[in-house]
């Protein structure tokens, strides 16, 4: 069983963070600020105790030691409106008299700093004084001085000036809750907002979120968005998919039929050659679209691991063409990822080093680069190489350059067709070995 209640909204949340936040920083403010009064008023006091016992000294060394001479009735206490004593071998002067009880023990201590009395029980005499102790000599005569202040009226004071800090204190509370609540009312309208937005969206009113959100849900707002763009572009690749299928094989298959239901012709090699060219067709046309099927474009959450992969692949490459080296240059680590579909970099790079496997003479290079929030792709082959005139053919669905190299030529428009769904661009050149070279550019 939980003691408390998980926040159910980001207001709630907000208020129950930041309300006993407030009170606490209050209230620690309020504390340190009674003591730091309290510490400011003795550290007072005692400068004016100190400053009063040496303007004594100072008379005190003026009459050589004579108290008698100093004798002028409590002028010192009306003076400075504090209490002293004077004690010397012969004599000792206490002033006022009611005070004698509680300042003679004084000066019979050895101890020459600030003295604090407390819950003082001597009639006519204040409970709480603060005093200052010093001895010295005047001609070999040794003299103590003590002068005090009675703490409680001080006291009094400092506890109605912490009493009205307290009041002052309840006071901002109020109007820091009234703020805060103000604050988070501000600053959630662009939630409710998006809220609204979001409503209008399921009720089909709109297509996208365009509503005007905070900074921190803009990055929320953009992959929602990208994520209805994405079913919808996988919709209408279904839909396409399926019309190019359904058109495709149409013509083959009815070709096919109408052999087959022929009787009046035997299946002779000419007929068995042309039926295997229709068949062989429509593989083509399937095996493309399964192809294009597992294409999934940019996924949130997705990512690949470039240099794994291209390791992996060249690899697979080095056994199946053994006759040709295949070289990886990269300044990537193994850990270093792109956030690219793992299943759509494999048909990339494979492709690309599949292609130039086919093509080269006898060496392969394949550079994995990334500058700039670009992810760079650079395969190059020592082949004979395309004219630049042909270069625009290059990736065209169908389209082969050399029938006499074998595939289907959809390596090319298989990895155009990926790459412009993740907004990439593919680049065509002459290799610095004469071959192809093939460079592609996605924003990552």
């Amino acid at each position: 069983m939980t003691l408390f209640k998980k926040p159910v909204s980001v207001k709630g949340a907000l208020l129950l963070l930041l309300l006993p936040a407030g009170i606490g920083l209050m209230a620690i403010a309020w504390l340190v600020h009674g003591l730091l009064l309290e510490r400011m008023s003795r550290e007072f006091v005692e400068s004016r105790l100190k400053d009063e016992v040496a303007f004594l000294e100072h008379h005190i060394r003026q009459a050589e030691g004579q108290l008698n001479m100093l004798q002028t009735g409590d002028y010192f206490e009306e003076v400075f409106h504090h209490a002293f004593a004077i004690k010397s071998p012969d004599q000792t002067v206490i002033s006022p008299q009611s005070w004698y009880p509680l300042l003679s023990p004084l000066l019979q201590s050895d101890e020459q700093k600030s003295i604090r009395v407390n819950n003082s029980k001597i009639s006519n005499a204040p409970s709480d004084i603060l005093a200052y102790r010093k001895s010295f000599s005047v001609k070999g005569i040794p003299i103590t001085v003590i002068v005090s202040e009675d703490m409680g009226a001080l006291q009094n004071s400092q506890a109605e000036l912490h009493a009205w800090t307290a009041i002052v204190s309840i006071l901002l509370i109020f109007l820091l809750v009234g703020i805060i609540w103000f604050g988070i009312n501000l600053s959630m309208r662009p939630v409710v907002s998006l809220q609204a937005a979001l409503k209008r969206l399921q009720s089909g009113e709109i297509s996208r979120i365009n509503a005007q959100a905070p900074e921190e849900f803009r990055p929320l707002v953009q992959q929602l968005n990208q994520l209805l763009d994405s079913l919808d572009q996988r919709l209408e690749r279904s839909r396409e998919a399926l019309a190019n299928l359904s058109h495709s094989v149409k013509t083959p298959i009815a070709a096919v039929r109408q052999v087959l239901e022929d009787t009046s012709r035997p299946l002779d090699n000419d007929l068995r050659y042309e039926m295997g060219s229709r068949l062989s067709d429509i593989d083509k046309q399937l095996e493309a679209e399964m192809r294009r099927s597992q294409f999934a474009g940019p996924q949130v959450g997705k990512s690949a691991y470039p240099v794994k992969q291209a390791r992996d692949l060249l690899w697979m490459l080095g056994r199946l063409y053994p006759e040709k080296s295949f070289e990886l240059s990269t300044s990537l680590t193994e850990e270093f990822r792109w956030p690219i579909e793992a299943h759509d970099l494999n048909e990339i790079l494979g492709n690309l080093l599949d292609n130039a496997g086919k093509w080269s003479a006898e060496c392969v290079e394949l550079s994995l680069e990334q500058h700039d929030g670009l992810a760079q792709i650079i395969v190059t082959d020592d082949g004979s190489g395309v004219s630049e005139g042909e270069w625009v053919h290059l990736g065209q669905r169908g389209r082969r350059l050399d029938e006499q190299t074998p595939g289907h030529g959809l390596g090319l428009a298989i990895v155009r067709e990926i790459v412009v769904r993740y907004g990439g661009q593919v680049f065509f050149a002459n290799g610095s070995k004469g071959g192809l070279k093939v460079r592609i550019e996605i924003s990552v």
